[in-house]
């Protein structure tokens, strides 16, 4: 199995200011040459960016001939909020949708949600729009940070499928042996959607600990000494962070994945070149550019 073989996905999130969206498009259009099954469009904590998603979205759906996915979150949502936002993607013939519970807001306490947990949403959906969204939702090979233990976050991801979810992609992670492990206790589990492994470019030492401490994702040590081996070389720091996160991709096709979904993080470069050292074939105008 080769890169050229799997369906692959690209995540962006929407700029802080307008100033931001140009720039975001040219990434769009760079990446948009390896032919992704999508991109996805992120949803900030609390739906802090919840309009600013919803217009990328509309903006960038079909462009190039690329679907755009919505991320939609529910901790912050109505039943009427959410049926407003599922009514205009429905209208501009979005089909898909990754359904999140999403994270709260960093200043907020005990506001009442009438919504608590992604496989409500899920079920939500399900219950007024039927088959009009493929819903995808999250996985976490390596627990989710409030879980209290494997078992338990393994359920909650089961309640999730069951309410209707038909696809799903996981945290990042640097272990393939963790996705293993995950595939192997959801086969035990009845589940048998294909769950895509989400796919992080390391790019910064700094960054890449402070994402992973905040989501639970574990950096194996030897991959953090190394990159702070390359801490005043950020080329070596990337040429190794492209290295490392190819053969986690080589390892995870050995094991016969149903394809990537790659964090971006609104720079196409690192991605582009990290599906080069995989084999991919892109014709794009300039790698090069950041």
């Amino acid at each position: 199995m080769s890169i050229e073989d799997l369906p692959i996905s690209f995540e962006l999130f929407p700029p802080k200011t307008a100033e931001g969206i140009p720039p975001l498009k040219e990434q769009h259009g760079l990446l948009a040459p390896c032919r992704p099954r999508f991109f996805s469009i992120t949803y900030g904590a609390g739906g802090s960016t919840r309009d600013r998603t919803q217009q990328l979205v509309l903006e960038l759906n079909r462009a190039q001939g690329i679907p755009t996915v919505p991320h939609l979150s529910c901790v912050a949502e109505t039943t009427e909020s959410l049926t407003t936002l599922l009514d205009t993607y429905k209208a501009a013939g979005i089909q898909r949708l990754v359904a999140l519970r999403g994270d709260l807001p960093k200043d907020e306490n005990h506001i009442a949600h009438q919504f608590h947990y992604a496989n409500e949403l899920v079920t939500f959906i399900k219950d007024h729009y039927g088959h009009t969204f493929e819903l995808i939702v999250a996985a976490y090979p390596e627990v989710h940070p409030e879980a209290p233990n494997a078992h338990q976050d393994l359920s909650n991801f089961k309640r999730k499928v069951e309410a209707g979810a038909s696809a799903a992609i996981t945290q990042y992670f640097y272990n393939p042996d963790a996705y293993e492990d995950f595939i192997h206790r959801c086969q035990r589990q009845g589940i048998t959607i294909p769950i895509y492994p989400g796919i992080m470019p390391i790019t910064n030492h700094d960054r890449l600990v402070r994402f992973s401490q905040r989501c639970g994702a574990e950096v194996p040590r030897w991959i953090e000494q190394r990159l702070l081996d390359y801490q005043d070389d950020p080329a070596s720091l990337q040429a190794f962070g492209t290295e490392v996160v190819a053969q986690l991709c080589e390892k995870l096709m050995a094991i016969g994945v149903p394809g990537f979904h790659f964090y971006v993080l609104n720079q196409a470069k690192p991605t582009l070149d990290l599906l080069q050292a995989l084999g991919m074939n892109i014709t794009a105008p300039e790698l090069t550019a950041a």
